[in-house]
């Protein structure tokens, strides 16, 4: 299969994962080649994804009675995004990765360990007997190797950390949690009856103008969604807690968006996130599966309040089985599913060998932007509202289906000319964006502000 052979398959599950019409596939012109190194067809995902959002904006804008517009998918520069968009001028932003964050060796196997907030470094390092504050990457290690894989995972989540054995693909497929993600939908949707049609024209150059999106998702999926929206004409809003940080990424992650704070534990905060979401078109979370439920804000609850909404949700580990309510990350669902160990073998590699991006958190995030158009769609066409479930581990299983054909050239290396002109002032100093991976007809991805700190400005819509 050519490369753009394989990107179009995937793009084919995908589509049908999002009840689109065959037919629909034919708008879609890739362009670009080359591949990232992968045992997995990690670039294909990288463009049949991006290609997904940018085919679901399309029917948004034929429902307003338009014709059919062509989506074009730079191969190349998508996989670009996938590893970052952001290219600082004369400033640096923090490490992307917490000191004791990575793999280890245990006495059985390899275990990774996710530290980069504190508190999942405090319950790592507590399952292991060590301080937090003056645990050394080399004393880690040796605490380590003096557990079991297993047993260690087990400690560290039952301490309300994150971390994740090394697994085969093979040893996922017979585990509980493999079994039921391999059981579910790539994209799962609900419809509700809502009675909401909305009225007005779309402007074909920004589809997605006067789109109200609520962002409450953090690192790298869930604001991957919210910075595509953003960047086709969307109002996004994100909200953090007053304890979250996440500072390597968020220059990165919070271009178009506008940062708030609320802590949701508090009752005129929460009351605050409720009036938000009455004048929401998109909610977009990440919390695990029963977080919003016991704040009160369950699915039923978030009805009452806008019945129209497009409620997309995302997970880690899938939506049953075991590990429904388990924290996770790309880089742990990589180590769980068996990708980091199918490219450990594939490289001849002593230790795993993960991809080269996090492939699973942006192909997720295009996934979950794409379902919110689909959502916008069937509102303003048949008067419903959606509730969506995607999750990381589910799209490691679609990837996991495509092994990376053999004979492609690697990425050409990047030029002056694969950034855009426009120099982006943040609050950390200028930078500048790679171009962008897609266009949509007279749409072309531009963002109305620069990234921003989290919780930077006020918890209303403008």
């Amino acid at each position: 299969m050519t490369s753009h052979a394989t990107a179009q398959a995937m793009l084919g599950q995908i589509w049908n994962a999002l009840d689109g019409h065959p037919e629909e596939l034919a708008s879609v012109r890739y362009v670009g080649q080359g591949a990232l190194p992968s045992v997995f067809a990690t670039t294909d995902l990288a463009q049949a994804s991006v290609a997904a959002a940018g085919l679901a904006l399309a029917g948004l804008v034929q429902s307003d009675g338009a014709a059919p517009a062509e989506v074009v998918c730079d191969r190349r520069l998508a996989a670009m995004w996938f590893s970052g968009s952001l290219r600082p001028q004369g400033w640096a932003p923090p490490p992307l990765w917490d000191a004791v964050a990575g793999d280890y060796r245990a006495a059985d196997g390899w275990i990774r360990l996710h530290t980069n907030a504190s508190h999942h470094r405090a319950a790592a390092l507590a399952a292991l007997g060590l301080d937090a504050r003056q645990a050394t990457r080399e004393e880690v290690g040796q605490a380590v190797a003096r557990w079991k894989a297993g047993e260690l995972e087990t400690a560290v989540v039952a301490q309300g950390g994150c971390a994740a054995q090394m697994r085969s693909q093979a040893q996922w497929a017979t585990h509980a949690q493999g079994a039921a993600v391999a059981a579910e939908a790539l994209v799962a949707r609900q419809g509700v009856e809502a009675a909401a049609q909305p009225s007005g024209s779309i402007d074909p150059r920004r589809p997605l103008a006067g789109v109200r999106v609520l962002d409450l998702t953090r690192v790298l999926a869930g604001p991957t969604a919210t910075r595509w929206l953003a960047g086709f004409g969307a109002q996004v809003l994100r909200i953090d807690p007053a304890c979250w940080e996440e500072p390597g990424v968020v220059p990165e992650m919070t271009l178009g968006k506008r940062c708030a704070g609320l802590d949701l534990r508090q009752r005129a905060d929460l009351a605050c996130l409720e009036n938000l979401l009455r004048r929401a078109d998109v909610l977009v979370h990440g919390y695990r599966a029963d977080a919003l439920e016991r704040l009160g804000l369950g699915v039923q609850r978030r009805r009452e309040l806008n019945p129209a909404l497009v409620d997309v949700a995302l997970n880690a580990y899938g939506w049953s089985g075991p590990w429904a309510q388990r924290r996770g990350f790309d880089s742990l669902v990589q180590m769980s599913s068996g990708i980091a160990e199918a490219g450990m073998r594939a490289a001849a590699s002593d230790k795993p060998v993960p991809l080269p991006v996090q492939a699973l958190d942006h192909a997720t995030g295009y996934l979950m932007a794409a379902a919110a158009v689909r959502g916008l769609t069937l509102r303003r066409i048949a008067g419903e509202g959606s509730q969506y479930r995607l999750s990381l581990a589910r799209t490691a299983q679609l990837l996991a289906d495509h092994p990376a054909a053999s004979g492609l050239a690697g990425l050409a290396p990047e030029t002056p000319a694969d950034l855009h002109p426009h120099l982006e002032q943040t609050v950390w100093g200028p930078a500048r964006r790679l171009r962008a991976p897609l266009s949509v007809g007279h749409a072309e991805m531009a963002w109305d502000h620069p990234a921003s700190p989290l919780r930077s400005a006020r918890p209303e819509w403008l």
